[in-house]
């Protein structure tokens, strides 16, 4: 009888075990329960799928839009990580559709986003390096310069940039920082304030009537970098116009210009550039700086607006120095995010 009960209790755990198996079965297709043998399924969702094609081409072909109509590519090109949300919303809609079609064409624009993008998901930043570098565009109209300079000090950056600058507000950056950077110089709207020597001060012509770029040489301990700071003109987008940024393009040539005649081999541009890397517009000077975010940061480090960070318009940028991690700092009265990074000053290949 011990023997018959034992084969008993085996055989009802067996049997719960396929029960177990069977729900969990029916759990994952429960999802497709109307699917099966709906041929339909192959002509619904046509529209979907010609949507999912339509955004993996504008990604994969960004650079081809022409702005000959409103900066239209230019446009494109500032938000165009943000296209990946339509990946989400196609798939959730495919599913309502019940469309293997739309279904399937949405791993078009999902490979071409990740292809484009994924890479600055992973967290590239290293230890180690020479100098901290931070800029911020502080907002003219900043009703707290003093706390703003405080908070960007305390990022322990060797150097600062700082734009945006207006003549009342200097002489407050000027004392709140004076205690931990005994060195600075200020061209215009735009300033750099350095734990070390600055020579070779200047202010940088971009081609607007008034100064908004300059250029100095940091003293570090390993010599001497170039540094340029810059506050490229803002970008409208209008209804009658599109996105106007024809005064932020002929600026963005005339900086590349200046950097590219630079003596020194070792660079560092830092700045409200107005426009991103994807942008085509900042040729110029993307096409010669490497950005401290792409090679060493972690996200995308958005920047503006700080209340909801949509792009990252405030670039740190190298040549000669190798990038070993970047991030963006807290909010502070602007509406602008800090953005920081270390360097390492040997020589980048």
């Amino acid at each position: 009888m011990a023997q018959q009960a034992y084969v008993t209790e085996t055989a009802d755990g067996g049997s719960g075990s396929e029960r177990r198996r069977d729900r969990f079965r029916r759990l994952l297709g429960r999802p497709f329960s109307g699917w099966r043998g709906d041929r339909r399924i192959w002509r619904r969702g046509i529209v979907l799928a010609a949507l999912a094609v339509i955004v993996a081409l504008v990604m994969l072909l960004h650079a081809q839009i022409p702005n000959a109509i409103g900066n239209l590519g230019s446009l494109t090109e500032t938000f165009l990580p943000w296209l990946g949300l339509f990946v989400p919303v196609l798939l959730l809609l495919g599913f309502l559709r019940r469309s293997a079609t739309a279904l399937i064409a949405v791993v078009l624009p999902a490979a071409v986003w990740l292809n484009l993008f994924g890479g600055l998901l992973t967290d590239k930043s290293g230890t180690g390096g020479d100098l901290t570098v931070a800029t911020h565009n502080v907002n003219a109209d900043n009703a707290d310069p003093s706390g703003t300079a405080r908070d960007v000090a305390a990022s322990g950056a060797d150097v600062v940039a700082l734009e945006e600058l207006t003549a009342s507000a200097v002489p407050v950056y000027e004392k709140a920082l004076a205690s931990t950077y005994r060195h600075h110089a200020v061209e215009g709207t735009v300033g750099l304030w350095s734990k070390y020597p600055l020579t070779g001060v200047k202010a940088v012509d971009i081609k607007l009537g008034w100064t908004r770029a300059m250029r100095a040489a940091v003293a570090a301990p390993d010599g001497p970098v170039a540094f340029y700071v810059a506050h490229l003109p803002s970008v409208r987008v209008k209804m009658e116009a599109g996105f106007t940024a024809r005064q932020r393009d002929k600026s963005a040539d005339a900086l590349g210009e200046a950097i590219a005649d630079e003596k020194l081999p070792r660079k560092i541009l830092l700045g409200d550039l107005n426009g991103t890397m994807n942008d085509r517009a900042l040729n110029a000077v993307t096409s010669q700086m490497r950005s401290t975010q792409g090679a060493a940061g972690s996200g995308f480090g958005f920047s503006w607006p700080a209340s909801f960070p949509m792009a990252r318009i405030d670039q740190i940028m190298v040549q000669g120095v190798e990038p070993v991690s970047s991030w963006t700092l807290p909010e502070t009265g602007s509406d602008h995010l800090p953005v920081a990074a270390r360097v390492s000053l040997a020589t980048s290949s």
